[in-house]
This record gives structure tokens, C-alpha cells and sequence, in this order.
């Protein structure tokens, strides 16, 4: 099963919940019935009296409830029913064959007990623990939880000790990430680099945090390798992203046509220290009163424009205007435009150059775009678009320039919005399907017999896109020859190196210990990184195919989607609760599969699941809409019977099946609106005629809804082959109608 593909950098990346583990958050501790020792019993290793405590984090995914694995399921899930005994349950059947796995002293006892210390910032205590937990399988953390309490105060040395010491943890990873960004942050570029090459798998803040380090350095090349991330990116990005860009002006590599571009986009954000420095290195300085006096009045700049002479210091200037002009209303920039180009064209001498003319359009478009859920979808943007067209385009201008054209049918300008993009984008799924769509179209012959070949290419792969090129050439997804419900066998020597891993072992201690969800998560997709990059794909399906008998689905399906040739839709796409999902599926009028795509995408499977915004259970029911539903279903409201398992795919299912007649019993409306609100999707419905539901769905304003719609669909189809009642995804997605 061909996998969308994954950047390396992000394996081991946590969703939001995961992240509330970073150092500003706080963290919450609980009594559990198991603790550390007994999770490491469990599995087969040594263990030592200790308190039982474990910890968790608000935000957290947390699970409810302690269980020894060999007992331990998700409420209403049953292994596959052609599991054999042998393959079920294969932690507790597997101990005898541990006996070589990681041996845990008491250091693993204390895990929980050195958290809890360094919550208090008892730093004498983890001195303590770093001594008794010594040589075990989490001698790194208190180590580490010490000195994060107070990294400013930490030397490069010591990092790298640590580094040295813990080699190839996740831990030694983090520790080194946080270091390098909190000493970006307070400009100590010379310690950054004394640990950048120690960090192997940065995020976006931590790679600008090392970038930065090199910019200051000398070593401007390196720092280049983030020019593509930040540069001409007006979108909100991490603080040390943002000065790094900022930096970077300085950068002798930075050619003065690359400023020029920047300028243009710092222009029409108004990010005022930024346009200063530009200008200056330019030799064109703008003075701070200029910006200053037109931001508090622009109409009185552009009266006084038409009578100045022309300067490329006014050119700059009339961007600024107009940006601040189309950032309170881009049809009284649009206007403005409109007015200032019919006087121009009168003059002997243009005030206006083309360059400026079309860096304004751009700006239009971009406006335009980010309001189509207030102020609906105009053709007008692709028009201003096409008029802003030279080589000089951003990413996200071509992006949104594209979905533009997608919008109304506009092929050509498709063809053109993707021309302007890197070479990568323009290589992934997604770009190929939509300009195969584009010359499909075509009248000639040529292009369309390429849009062709095209399709079978990305048909190859079993996501989104991949599973609507494959319905363009007849062919059909089957799940049977990725495995089907057949769960994949593991020899036992591969199910014992699990527990010889290091990085798995953890992951499943923290995990059975019922400690916080982040913890063992990210020692969960170390693993399977490091795994990966050892090209250890047996080792990946080992521990995959263990999690999922134990019923740690979230990380089950992760490791099977970060891998390259592993097909296992009966591990990729659980299916537990069936009886429960099928029942009130049927019961509230919707397709089970559905209703399985919906869930995989909301929760992956974990009944605890909170959201940052009060989501909650297999179906993330927000709070006031388990109230509307359990109004409607004539029942009291109960926060805890909202969320238990069998309560809250009765309460999803039933609001699926209420979104749905809602919205025309159009599946992709209805997904959208399970997502964004029922409101929005209605707002995003064309306003007169039909759309094909793939031209919707790439034109959602929402990136998240956007996104979340492509997985929901993508996961349904695969989901209604493993339940015998196979739809190709173009008919489940249908075409969406006008609103009325």
C-alpha cells in the first residue's frame, strides 16, 4: 500500500495534545492502580518495589482505567476473528522469549516519582534518581528533566554529554532541540552551534533556531537550507522563523532580487521592521514617519501620490497603501486599483509601473482568497490572479491561485497557478491529479492521453488522490490484496526484538503504565523513525502488530502510515466497536464506513480522546452538541455517558445522520460540516449550479477542513471494501449542489 509521503522531520511530531508535553506546560499527576514496575513485570522485565504513581497531562490523551495488557482492550473490541491464538494477545504469550530484552532496575520504578520531582523543580531529588535509576531503561529522563528546568543556565558541554551518554534516544533529541531554541531566543547564536549537528529531526522552530545559529556564524550556506521555509512566507510561522527570515537580510547569499520579493510581501503584511531593514539594504531606506503617516490615513497618501513625481520609493510606498487599504476591505482596494490605472493610462508618464501593478493584484487575490467564507467564492480572484502573473510567486499565492481557477473550472489558469510552483509541489499527488484534470479537459488529444498516463501513475498510491485517479481509469481500490481483515503473521524472533528495542520497550512501559500519553507516544515514534531509517520494517510491523492485540490503535496505525511498503489495511484501518458502529450507523441512516472514517480521523481509536477545544470520545463530540443531541434523542445529558464508548458513536452517528439530511444527504457537505460546522459547509456550496465534490473539497477555505475532508473520504473508501460494501470514492463523493 503506497503511503502519502511523510517528511522525514516529522515522524516523531505530536499532535497538539502530544505537544502540551513541552517544558512551559504543566503537568498533572493521578493514583493508578498499575504502576511502572507492574507495566515492566508485564512485560517480561525485572522490577522493584516502588509508590504507585503515574502521570499524566492536561490536554492529553488520556486512558481510562488500568489494565494488564494480556487482558487489556478498547471497551467493545475484539482482534480480528482470523487471528489465530498464537497471533493474539502476544505480549503475555511472548515473555518466555524476553528473557534477552532490556533488563529495568529500580530506575524504571522511580520514573513516575522522578516526574512528580520535577513538577516541584525539586532538583536535589533528581539528582537523587539520576544515581538510582542509572543504567536502566529511563535512566535519561530525570537527567533531563533537571536540566530543563533551567537550560539557559546549561553549556553546550553539557548537552552534548548528555547527548553522549543517552545516543540515539528521543530524549538526548529533545534535549539538544530545546537548548539550541531557547539560546536562539536570547541570541546566543555561538552555543546553537556548538549542538546543531546533534539534532537529527528539528520541527519548524527548532530547524530556524539552528539556521539562525549558522546565519550568525559565518556559515551562510547552511543557514540558506530554511530560506524556502521562511522567506517569502506571510503566513503566522514560529517567532524564531520570523527572525530568521529578518536575519537573514544579511545573508551575502540573499541576492538583491530576492530582497525585492520579500519586500513585496512585507509591504503588503505592514510588518513595518522588516520593510525598514529591506529598503535599507537595498539602498532605497524607507523612513518609519512614511509608513507611520500612511498607515494612519493611506486616502491621503494616494492624493498626494498622483502628484509626485515617480520614485521607486513611491512604488513601495503605493504597495503599502494599498495593503493596508486591502487588509480593511479589498473591494475598496480593488477600487482604488481601478481608479489609480484609468488616471495612469492617461498620463504621458506612468506613475504606476507594471511590476507595482501587479505585485497590487496579487495582493487582491490573496485578500480575496482568505475571505471567501464571509463574502463567498468570486471569480474576480482568479482574474486578479491572472493579472499579477510574472515569475515571482510564493507557494501559498500559487496555492491559493490555483484553488481559485479549480473553483470555477478555469483550466488554464490551473495550468499556470501549478507552473508556478517548486518543482517538488508540482511533482506530489496532489498537483499531478489536479493538472491531469486540467488538460483532461484540453482539446487536444496530446494532453489528454497524457492526463492518462498521469492518472495511472498517482493511481498507484491508495490515498486521496491516488484512489480518485484509480476511479478516472476504471480502475478499483480492493482491500483483500492489501491483507483485508487478515492480520499480518510476525515470527517470533521479530515479535522478541520488540522488546530488545530500546525505544519500543519504553514506549510500551509508559503506555501500560497508563503515564502521560506524550511520553509514551513519543518514545512510539522515535521508535519507528529509528526503525525506518534502519530500513527495519519487520521490526515496524512486530511492534505495530503488538500494539494493535493490545489495543494501542492510534500507534498502530502510525507506524504502519510511516512506512513506505508495508500493506496492512487490518492494522491501518482497525475496526473495533464494530457491532456497536454497524447498529447505529444503520440506525441513524448513514454508511458504517463512514462512520468509521469520521472516527479514525477524529480520534484514531482512543475513547479518551480530549481536544484543546473540549472534544471528546471516539467521535469528539463538543459538550453543547451532545446536549442538542441527547435534547433530541429525549434523553438527560451526562458528560460521562457523552463520552463513554458505545454513548458517543450512538451521539456521532446520530449527529452525522442529522448533518447529512441537513445538507442535501451529501456525504462531503456533510463531512465538512461535521468538521467546521454544518454553516460553513453550507457557505462553501456553490451559489448557483452544481460543482464536482473534488473541486469543493480543494477549494474549502479552512486548510484543516480542507485536509480533514480528503483523510475522511480517503479512510471511508478503504473502510467500506473491509465491510464488504465497496464505493469507489468518486460516487461516495458525489457532486455538490448549489445552496438554496
Amino acid at each position: 500500500m503506497t503511503k502519502p509521503q511523510v517528511a522525514p522531520d516529522m515522524l516523531v511530531k505530536q499532535t497538539r495534545q502530544d505537544e502540551m508535553y513541552k517544558r512551559s506546560k504543566k503537568m498533572i499527576f493521578k493514583r493508578s492502580a498499575l504502576s511502572v514496575a507492574t507495566a515492566v513485570g508485564v512485560l517480561g522485565l525485572s522490577q522493584a518495589a516502588f509508590a504507585e504513581l503515574t502521570w499524566g497531562e492536561s490536554g492529553s490523551y488520556q486512558q481510562e482505567g488500568n489494565f494488564p495488557v494480556e487482558q487489556y482492550q478498547p471497551a467493545g473490541y475484539q482482534p480480528n476473528s482470523q487471528s489465530n491464538s498464537s497471533q493474539t494477545n502476544s505480549f503475555s504469550q511472548n515473555n518466555s522469549q524476553q528473557n534477552d530484552a532490556y533488563q529495568v532496575d529500580s530506575g524504571a520504578g522511580s520514573f513516575t516519582a522522578a516526574a512528580i520531582a520535577a513538577e516541584r523543580g525539586d532538583v536535589n531529588a533528581l539528582y537523587n534518581y539520576e544515581q538510582s535509576m542509572s543504567g536502566g531503561l529511563f535512566a535519561m529522563y530525570p537527567t533531563y528533566w533537571r536540566m530543563n528546568l533551567d537550560l539557559n543556565s546549561q553549556s553546550p558541554a553539557a548537552v552534548s554529554q548528555f547527548v553522549r551518554q543517552y545516543p540515539d534516544t528521543v530524549m538526548a533529541e529533545k534535549l539538544a532541540a530545546d537548548f539550541a531554541e531557547t539560546k536562539a531566543g536570547s541570541n546566543d547564536y555561538a552555543a546553537v552551534r556548538q549542538v546543531a549537528n546533534l539534532i537529527t529531526n528539528a520541527d519548524a522552530s527548532e530547524k530556524c533556531a539552528v539556521a539562525l545559529g549558522f546565519n550568525n556564524g559565518g556559515d551562510t550556506m547552511r543557514a540558506m537550507a530554511s530560506k524556502s521555509d521562511v522567506w517569502l512566507t506571510t503566513k503566522k510561522q514560529p517567532a524564531l522563523c520570523d527572525q530568521l527570515a529578518l536575519e537573514m537580510n544579511n545573508n551575502a547569499l540573499i541576492s538583491n532580487p530576492e530582497r525585492v520579493s520579500r519586500l513585496k510581501r512585507m509591504l503588503r503584511k505592514g510588518k513595518t521592521g522588516d520593510i525598514m531593514a529591506l529598503s535599507s539594504k537595498l539602498g532605497i531606506p524607507i523612513p518609519y514617519a512614511s509608513l507611520s503617516e500612511i498607515q494612519l490615513n493611506p486616502s491621503s497618501f494616494f492624493s498626494r501620490f498622483a502628484r509626485e513625481p515617480a520614485s521607486q520609493t513611491n512604488q513601495y510606498l503605493y504597495l503599502y497603501a494599498m495593503g493596508r487599504v486591502a487588509e480593511k476591505s479589498y473591494r475598496e482596494a480593488a477600487l482604488q486599483l481601478d481608479f489609480d490605472i484609468k488616471q495612469d493610462n492617461q498620463r504621458s508618464a506612468k506613475l504606476l509601473t507594471d511590476d507595482t501593478r501587479r505585485a497590487v493584484y496579487r495582493t487582491l487575490g490573496v485578500q480575496r482568497m482568505n475571505h471567501n467564507t464571509d463574502d463567498g467564492f468570486n471569480v474576480e480572484a482568479v482574474d486578479w490572479f491572472r493579472n499579477s502573473l510574472d515569475n515571482d510567486f510564493s507557494f501559498e499565492e500559487a496555492e491559493y491561485y490555483a484553488m481559485a481557477a479549480i473553483r470555477f473550472s478555469r483550466w488554464d489558469d490551473v495550468v499556470e497557478a501549478i507552473s508556478r510552483m517548486d518543482a517538488d509541489s508540482q511533482k506530489s499527488n496532489q498537483w499531478q491529479y489536479w493538472l491531469a484534470r486540467a488538460y483532461e479537459q484540453s482539446n487536444d488529444t496530446k494532453k489528454r492521453n497524457t492526463a492518462k498516463k498521469m492518472y495511472q501513475n498517482i493511481a498507484k498510491s491508495n490515498e486521496y488522490y491516488g484512489l480518485m485517479a484509480k476511479d478516472k481509469i476504471g480502475q478499483r481500490f480492493d482491500a483483500s490484496r492489501l491483507g483485508g481483515s487478515n492480520l499480518p503473521n510476525v515470527s517470533s524472533a521479530d515479535r522478541a526484538r520488540v522488546m530488545q528495542n530500546p525505544h519500543f520497550a519504553r514506549a510500551f512501559a509508559l503506555y501500560n503504565a497508563d503515564a502521560s500519553r506524550a511520553y509514551a507516544n513519543r518514545e512510539w515514534n522515535w521508535a519507528v523513525k529509528k526503525a525506518r531509517d534502519s530500513r527495519d520494517e519487520k521490526l515496524i510491523i512486530a511492534a505495530a502488530r503488538q500494539a494493535y492485540d493490545m489495543g494501542w490503535l492510534d500507534r498502530a496505525i502510525y507506524a504502519i502510515d510511516n512506512t513506505d511498503n508495508v500493506n496492512s489495511v487490518a492494522i491501518s484501518h482497525p475496526m473495533p466497536h464494530q457491532s456497536a458502529v454497524v447498529r447505529h450507523s444503520q440506525s441513524a441512516g448513514i454508511d458504517p464506513a463512514w462512520a468509521y472514517g469520521i472516527m479514525r480521523q477524529e480520534s484514531r481509536f482512543v475513547a479518551s480522546a480530549r481536544s484543546n477545544v473540549g472534544a471528546s470520545g471516539l467521535m469528539q463530540v463538543m459538550p453543547d452538541t451532545a446536549k442538542y443531541i441527547a435534547r433530541n434523542l429525549g434523553e438527560t445529558y451526562s458528560a460521562s455517558r457523552a463520552n463513554s464508548g458505545d454513548t458517543n458513536i450512538r451521539y456521532g452517528t446520530w449527529y452525522m445522520g442529522d448533518i447529512f439530511g441537513k445538507l442535501n444527504s451529501q456525504p462531503v457537505l456533510a463531512t465538512a460540516g461535521y468538521n467546521a460546522g454544518p454553516n460553513n459547509a453550507k457557505r462553501w456550496q456553490p451559489s448557483y449550479g452544481s460543482l464536482a465534490a473534488d473541486q469543493y473539497v480543494e477549494s474549502i477555505a479552512f486548510p484543516e477542513t480542507r485536509n480533514y475532508v480528503k483523510h475522511v473520504m480517503e479512510n471511508a473508501t478503504i473502510y467500506s471494501s473491509l465491510l464488504g460494501r465497496d464505493q469507489p470514492i468518486s460516487q461516495r463523493m458525489g457532486t455538490v449542489f448549489a445552496a438554496f
